[in-house]
């Protein structure tokens, strides 16, 4: 039974009451009975027990206590546990006791040391004297999982030697033992250099991270991606035998084999169970001191599994390899149901690779939000569990603080409390600051893989109140007031967060806390743009309107700046709550502002976006640039049935310049590029080559505005999409005076300095002109009279809201505006 139990029992000898709170322990050990009485040891430990005791545990021990030969010291015994208790004798497990006569540790093996010493630094605290105090208790401990720790097995820019060195000490503290070295960009993990030795520079960084690891208690777990361009001979089975040699040589003892992401010969189960049990029984078997080899599948997840493949991998497969799996999807919570589904297939518990917080899928986004979804009752159906967290390891932290505690203690693992927990563990100098900020970056946007995340929870229903009433014209004071005050703490956080001595994290996050910033103002700014609309001050509207219109776009500037990877550009914050919330409030007032009947579809601003028939498209975000839109890179296979097609389609206002696409590896025969101008009618592009898996168009109809891919064949064809992008500019053709009038405040005919412009005047009706210039701006609206020659001045001033009445303008046969200022005026709208 998993047992908190605090008391407060009197204890005497080397006891002394205190008033110190307890100190919470990451992860949550098993059984915990602490008492508010602590122990202090003025003249320190003599070390007694184990000969040559764990030397990483015993540096952690003498930095918390000081060890000495001291004739009054207490003593500190470590010895090897004697428990029938099956749990204990886990590698990792320890008992710790501290009474008033001093400290006991009781350990599995080394591992077991070195938690037991992690866990007294977490209970040390220090008194006013700077003597070390140690609350009196028993803790019994050990871990639920096996194989506890992350996968670096992201696509994009790997992590630096720095970050991995920090990230194996941050897995010792957290008491996690596995790090899996994968990532999809390293040429020598993966195709083409895999059966090569590696550099000289990079086999001396990978010994590093070995020596690291050990002293951290981790299992440096290197893995072999060949499945792209494998040959199931002699020859290549030696390849890859010859390479775990090498890796050996360079002090690697844990090894993995993926087959993840291919398709075709390699992605065979019969050829890759061969392969892994020759592995297994001439090198794992044969070789000192080596953990059992892991591998991950091609189908690693349920959604993908419609074939014998796992299966045939369940009986020939050797009993003793690990077989990874992601979940019921590429990226999905972690089920009991999910888990015994898959290990009934493979013929034992799986070895979970949970996709959290990867975001390779959607990098313009940090996911910094709790780890959750993770079952606690299948604490038996799995035999390790890491995670993929993103490209950013500090941001990373904070999912797998709580990734580290699930996988030690399911039963008490609560995602909120330990999501705070992990906050102030990552940026102690402002944890509320941070939670803040982290709390509404959770959520990775649409995305094929339809995974999304809570975000903004704790304001979510106040921001929903909001626009409820919103969009029935009214003002909900009491939730603007607890938004308000939230875009104020968003406002503040960045500056909060920047005073942080972690300069990794803050450089890995500098982007999105810019954006956060502007993110609190805009908000503000939308409250009170809302609070104007509900009066009938137009003119202030307008202003209030314009002002949240620049922020923005200031947003909008540093989306298409920064953060500019070649798949998901940009820099996005708050999305599942409050972008979307700022950006109701500005579209609603700008149509209560344009209130009237609607254009013509064809007057007005059309969309750019995908077109596809393809499930596993149909969720996908455009990416889109200033003058480019496309796809997202997939990074999975996407697999095409006969006559489904995906393609793009482009605004009205503009004109594709040129096509490019990349397929490379690409069952390619039978691929059809054609274009279409609405949509319906489709023409063949003669000039691309049916074979070509890279290619760039130069010349596109000026006429087309849509393009797409179809699989012009009677089977299913299997295509890795990694660009498909039209390059536009502006299309000329369109006259800019229909920007005054199509009902869309962000489109705008600009008016230098000394031009004039003829205004459409409306019979019967008034005028409402939407203009915006500098502070110094100067416009005059003159009208021609229905009788005599000489121009009537209607407005002279600043370029703002202009309403001209219709009694005015039932006299007037013409309107212009003169620009009489010395900086340009911006024509929104003519209403």
């Amino acid at each position: 039974m998993k047992l908190l139990n605090l008391t407060a029992a009197l204890l005497v000898g080397g006891a002394l009451q205190a008033q110190n709170p307890l100190p919470a322990i990451h992860p949550q050990p098993q059984e915990v009975t602490l008492s508010t009485n602590w122990l202090k040891a003025p003249h320190g430990f003599t070390l007694s027990g184990i000969q040559h005791p764990d030397e990483d545990a015993m540096r952690l021990i003498k930095e918390t206590l000081s060890v000495t030969s001291h004739s009054e010291a207490l003593p500190l015994t470590i010895k090897q546990i004697d428990s029938k208790d099956s749990e204990l004798k886990r590698s990792g497990a320890y008992q710790l006791t501290i009474d008033p006569k001093g400290i006991e540790i009781a350990v599995s093996d080394s591992r077991g040391l070195f938690y037991a010493a992690q866990t007294l630094q977490q209970l040390a605290q220090t008194d006013g004297q700077g003597n070390t105090t140690l609350p009196l208790g028993v803790i019994k401990d050990y871990p639920d999982v096996a194989y506890r720790g992350t996968v670096e097995g992201f696509y994009g820019d790997p992590w630096s030697h720095a970050d991995r060195i920090e990230q194996l000490r941050f897995y010792g503290k957290m008491k996690m033992n596995t790090y899996i070295y994968g990532p999809k960009d390293d040429p020598y993990h993966s195709s083409p250099n895999w059966r090569k030795p590696y550099p000289e520079k990079e086999a001396a960084q990978i010994k590093d991270l070995v020596k690291e690891a050990a002293a951290n208690k981790v299992d440096f777990v290197w893995a072999i991606h060949p499945g792209l361009d494998i040959k199931w001979t002699d020859e290549d089975r030696m390849n890859v035998l010859n390479k775990f040699g090498m890796m050996y040589d360079l002090g690697v003892r844990s090894f993995a084999v993926f087959f993840d992401d291919i398709s075709g010969e390699g992605a065979k189960a019969d050829k890759q169970a061969d392969l892994l049990n020759f592995l297994q029984k001439e090198f794992i078997e044969k070789k000192e001191g080596v953990s059992p080899l892991i591998m991950c599948p091609t189908e690693y997840n349920r959604a993908w599994a419609g074939s014998d493949y796992l299966d045939v991998l369940g009986k020939t497969l050797d009993p003793a390899i690990h077989v990874m799996w992601t979940g019921n999807s590429v990226i999905h919570d972690i089920t009991l149901e999910g888990q015994e589904w898959v290990n009934k297939r493979i013929q034992r518990p799986s070895y979970v690779w949970w996709n959290f917080p990867v975001s390779d899928y959607c990098r313009d986004h940090l996911l910094m939000g709790p780890s959750y979804g993770l079952d606690p009752n299948a604490i038996h159906a799995m035999s390790g569990f890491v995670a993929n967290p993103m490209e950013r390891a500090e941001a990373s932290k904070v999912a797998l603080y709580g990734v580290a505690d699930y996988a030690w203690n399911m039963k008490a693992y609560h995602p909120e409390s330990d999501f705070a927990e992990a906050c102030r563990y990552v940026l102690p100098e402002a944890p509320e600051a941070f939670q803040t900020f982290c709390e509404n970056n959770c959520d990775p946007g649409p995305n094929g893989h339809r995974y999304r995340r809570d975000e903004s929870v704790r304001n979510a229903g106040y921001a929903g109140a909001f626009l409820l009433d919103f969009r029935q014209h009214r003002y909900n004071a009491d939730a603007a007031d607890q938004m308000n005050r939230l875009f104020a703490e968003i406002a503040a956080a960045p500056a909060a967060i920047e005073t942080s001595r972690n300069k990794a994290l803050i450089d890995e996050i500098k982007p999105w806390l810019m954006q956060f910033h502007l993110l609190g103002k805009a908000g503000q700014a939308a409250i009170r743009t809302a609070e104007a609309g509900q009066g009938q001050d137009r003119a202030a509207t307008w202003q209030s309107y314009l002002s949240l219109t620049s922020l923005l776009d200031s947003m909008r500037t540093i989306d298409r700046t920064y953060n500019q990877n070649p798949y998901q550009k940009g820099v996005k914050v708050g999305s599942r709550v409050l972008t979307p919330f700022v950006q109701e409030i500005h579209s609603g007032i700008g149509s209560n502002l344009l209130f009237s009947e609607q254009s013509d579809a064809t007057t007005r601003m059309s969309k750019a976006s995908i077109l596809t028939d393809i499930e596993q498209l149909k969720y996908q975000p455009l990416k889109e640039g200033k003058d480019q839109i496309g796809y997202n890179r997939l990074n999975e296979v996407l697999r095409i049935e006969p006559g489904q097609s995906f393609g793009l389609t482009w605004e009205l206002q503009k004109e594709a310049t040129s096509f490019n696409f990349s397929l490379p590896k690409s069952e390619n025969n039978g691929q059809v590029f054609e274009w279409s101008a609405d949509g319906k009618q489709w023409t063949a592009i003669a000039d691309i080559p049916a074979d070509q898996a890279h290619f760039k168009l130069e010349k596109i109809a000026p006429e087309a505005r849509y393009i797409r891919m179809r699989n012009a064949t009677d089977k299913q064809m299997q295509i890795y999409l990694y660009e498909f992008a039209i390059t536009t500019k502006e299309n000329t053709s369109i006259d800019p005076v229909r920007l005054m009038y199509d009902k869309n405040l962000e489109s705008v005919n600009t008016l230098t300095a000394g031009s004039r412009i003829t205004v459409d005047k409306r019979k019967g009706n008034s005028l409402e002109l939407f203009l915006s210039g500098s502070p110094c701006s100067q416009v005059v609206v003159e009208g021609m009279p229905l009788k005599g020659k000489a121009k009537q001045v209607l407005y002279s001033g600043p370029a703002n809201y202009i309403k001209l009445k219709k009694e005015i303008l039932e006299n007037i046969k013409t309107l212009e505006l003169y620009n009489a200022g010395q900086t340009e005026i911006r024509i929104h709208e003519v209403n």
